[in-house]
């Protein structure tokens, strides 16, 4: 074998090594934390619906399996004004006066599954119970370059009824 014959076998092995560790589970050598992403329902309520809810409860339905998680919605906050000075910039935050919440089911699937939303104000009374079609996608907490972390979806209830977000 000649002397440029072995250089090309050194340079081949190389990059065949190189390659070995390059993509496990590290994106083509960017690394991939071990972040997780919760696998359940988001829940947004919007005003003037929102300012009536005291409590929600929620169904995750597919196939021939129903599950109810506990749900709990908080208020929401939403960025009120935004300043930079140079290279440093703020934000202030407030109430925006809608209710949020994220319903964990750990074994959602990534497909179409049907959720019901039962929302309840003083007293108990039912103000909402709709229902809406979501499909799970799948999370990428580090990027699409490395291995997902688990299927979400969310819904968005009004006061005309509840809809994919």
């Amino acid at each position: 074998m000649t002397r440029y014959g072995r250089q090309v076998l050194v340079l081949l092995g190389a990059a065949a090594l190189a390659g070995c560790g390059a993509d496990s589970g590290t994106g083509g050598g960017r690394a991939c934390t071990d972040i997780g992403t919760p696998v359940g329902i988001a829940v947004d309520v919007r005003e003037p619906l929102a300012s009536t809810v005291d409590s929600a409860a929620i169904e995750v339905c597919w196939r021939d399996s129903c599950h109810t998680p506990e749900l709990t919605l908080r208020p929401s906050q939403g960025v009120v004004s935004s300043t930079c000075a140079g290279e440093v910039c703020g934000a202030q935050a407030a109430p925006t006066g809608e209710l949020h919440g994220f319903a964990t089911v750990p074994e959602l699937p990534m497909a179409l599954v049907r959720v019901t939303l039962t929302l309840t104000g003083e007293g108990g009374t039912t103000v909402l119970t709709d229902s809406a079609e979501v499909e799970p996608a799948m999370r990428y907490p580090n990027g699409p370059d490395c291995p997902g972390g688990g299927p979400q979806a969310a819904v968005v209830a009004q006061e005309d009824g509840v809809r994919p977000r």
